[in-house]
This record gives C-alpha cells, structure tokens and sequence, in this order.
C-alpha cells in the first residue's frame, strides 16, 4: 500500500525548539517572581513529562517539593504556562528558533506531490503556529489536513491518542503514514498508534532509546533516501 501521509511532531523535529521553551520557561519564573532556574542538565530530566503544564507540575512535585502550592495550583500553573507561551512565541517572531535543515523543503515537496500532511504534538497551537507562519508564510495552514495539538486530545504522548486523532481527521490509516519524531516518547506514541517512525535526533534526545523506529537520522535531509531504502512507497517523491 503506498504511503498516503507525513504526520510530523513539532518541538526536536520541525524545529530544535526546547532550548526556546527552556528559555520561555525561565523568563515566565522570573516574571512571576519565582526564583526557578531550569539549566540544561535540569531541563533535561524534565523532558522525560511531555506537555508545559505537566513538566511544571513535575518539576513541583520531583524537585521543588517545599513550594506552597496555592489554592487553585492548576490555576496557578495555567497561567504560568501561557506566560511562557508568550515569551516563547516572542522568540520565534524575533527569528531565534528556526525550521531544521531539509524541513521546508520537505513539507512543500511532499505537499506539491498530493501527499497528505500533519502535525501531531503536545505543543500549544499558538506555539506551532508562531513557528509555521514563520517559517512557511501566513498560509501555512493550506499544507496542513490536521493539526493536532496540546491539550486537543485526553493523553498526551507517550499515549497514542493525538496520532489516533489526526489519522481520523485526515481519513487514512496507520499503514498508509509515516511519522517523523524526534524523542522517545514522540516514538512509543506513534508506534503505539501503529505508524512507522522515523527519528531525527538533537541535543535533548540523542541518548534516548529508539528501539523499533524505521530509521535514526541526523536531520531529514536524508529521509528520501532512508524512506526509498526501507521500501516505503511515497508517490510523487520519492521514486
């Protein structure tokens, strides 16, 4: 059955974008008054919790466990997190966190040979249309079929559930895509939802276990050449 489908992730995959959530993250403690500091090392073990609101309340729980808690702590924490939102944003309009090598032309070659395209991420959806519109154009929306973001699903990764929701909106199955991750979890999410995986790895995640992806890449520039040698039909690009 020839491939129908490219579903993407977004944050290590479209873009090396967690040293820009890392740093959103510190500015929305310090504009809170918090004196929190996620360094590399730190920000590191919290990417093991996929979602912002979920890697504060992780890092609340692990490794600031004398914090008082307000009251309304999931209040508290949502409106953390949509100032880190803000500035993260911010940082993608000023041009410092970029499409990855081979990505643009990746998505317009795919989409100009009739394949269908997603995204399929934990992300907020201003943060992956702050990084698309920057990247792409304002009409960025027109490549995409489905995108499923944050908190649009019950689960987050490492749960299959937005993979599940994309394939539904875009009306194919899981032997008629391929997903492009780039983290641990990102790879059990689409491998539990049935997908063929390939990963392209960065800094945050190139010591994780990637047992049972199709492929490991530096970056997807080489995916054509990857995706021709695993047998995978792509119709249109790859010949």
């Amino acid at each position: 059955m020839s491939i129908k489908a490219i579903i993407f992730d977004v944050d290590g995959t479209l873009a090396d974008t967690e040293e820009g959530h890392r740093q959103a993250f510190n500015k929305a403690f310090a504009e809170a008054g918090l004196n929190w500091h996620w360094d590399l090392d730190l920000y590191d073990k919290l990417l093991t919790v996929t979602g912002g609101k979920e890697r504060i309340k992780y890092f609340v729980s692990d490794f600031q466990s004398d914090f008082a808690k307000p009251v309304d702590f999931d209040g508290f924490v949502k409106n953390l997190h949509a100032v880190k939102t803000r500035h993260y944003t911010n940082l993608v309009q000023e041009g410092l966190i970029t499409l990855r090598p081979g990505i643009k032309e990746l998505i317009l070659a795919a989409h100009s040979a009739g394949l269908k395209l997603a995204v399929a991420t934990t992300t907020a959806p201003e943060n992956v249309a702050a990084l698309l519109e920057r990247g792409l154009g304002k009409d960025w929306q027109t490549l995409f079929g489905a995108v499923g973001c944050g908190d649009m699903v019950a689960n987050k990764k490492p749960a299959p559930d937005v993979y599940l929701w994309v394939m539904e909106t875009l009306g194919v199955t899981a032997d008629e895509c391929i997903a492009l991750e780039d983290s641990e979890n990102g790879l059990h999410a689409s491998l539990a939802a049935g997908i063929t995986t390939f990963i392209t790895i960065n800094h945050f995640t190139r010591h994780h276990d990637f047992s049972g992806a199709a492929a490991v890449l530096d970056d997807l520039s080489d995916l054509p050449g990857f995706v021709r040698l695993s047998g995978l039909p792509l119709p249109g690009l790859i010949p």
